[in-house]
């Protein structure tokens, strides 16, 4: 084949590999903008014409950043000495509540949420018309540590919510008063060792509780092998800090495989 040939030839092959990569970016930019500005602003447009209110639309990210910032200087301030605790736990969340009502809608990045807290229509919901409401999608990142009730839909939530239900009979529940009990008194020993005699002590109960609830877990679930239950959840609040993290910005399909190192 002569040099000429050669060299039409590539140039043949360059030019449709050029095509085929400018084509995927040309649809890759198209359903990106479809994403991120069409769809949140055509539901939008949706939940308002039916009469519910809520945040608008800042893209790309919604309401993720003024979510993060009002978390941050909430966690700064020193604790209250009250039982009203959203302000605290869910600022943003009770600030919106407070401009919109009790039913509104709040954006999760491009994906909008509604907020309902009136337990007439939770109970019709959760009940009757579970397969008409969808729940807030899961990133792939956020299904390596959430899964269940919390994100199955339709029948599939339907049937898993009658295998657990057996769980939380009353006679069931009983039968773990023990396993409480052993738990409440462990948590209790170890904070009479913190105080000397005569004396008193400030101890952070948030690690604490969060650690009896999983001795109170591990006991009932695993039985005489609590201890490795203990671990697991010690790995699961580990990789819930780090989803946290994540959760903070706008997941971009496919950046997964970046951040796992692929």
């Amino acid at each position: 084949m002569a040099s000429s040939e050669v060299f039409e030839y590539l140039s043949s092959e360059m030019s449709v590999v050029t095509a085929t990569v400018t084509t995927a970016l040309v649809l890759w930019a198209v359903w990106m903008g479809t994403w991120l500005w069409w769809r949140p602003r055509r539901l939008e447009s949706a939940l308002r014409g039916q009469g519910l209110p809520g945040t608008r639309y800042r893209f790309p990210s919604g309401d993720l950043k003024e979510s993060t910032v009002l978390a941050s200087e909430s966690r700064a301030k020193p604790l209250p000495l009250s039982n009203d605790i959203i302000p605290r736990v869910s600022p943003f969340l009770h600030r919106i509540i407070n401009q919109c009502g009790k039913s509104c809608f709040t954006w999760f990045g491009p994906i909008p949420a509604v907020t309902i807290m009136n337990p007439d229509l939770i109970r019709e919901i959760l009940s009757t018309k579970f397969e008409q409401f969808e729940k807030l999608k899961i990133s792939p990142l956020g299904k390596l540590l959430i899964t269940g009730l919390v994100n199955y839909e339709g029948e599939k939530w339907a049937r898993h919510r009658r295998i657990i239900n057996p769980a939380f009979h009353a006679e069931k529940l009983k039968r773990m008063q023990p396993a409480f009990s052993t738990c409440c008194s462990e948590l209790i020993g170890r904070w009479e060792k913190f105080v000397h005699p005569g004396g008193t002590t400030e101890i952070d109960v948030w690690p604490e509780f969060q650690n009896l609830t999983g001795d109170v877990i591990s006991r009932t679930a695993f039985g005489s092998s609590y201890e490795e239950g203990r671990r697991i959840f010690q790995l699961q609040m580990e990789q819930a800090k780090l989803l946290i993290l994540a959760s903070q910005n706008v997941y971009i399909p496919g950046s997964r495989y970046d951040a796992m190192g692929l």
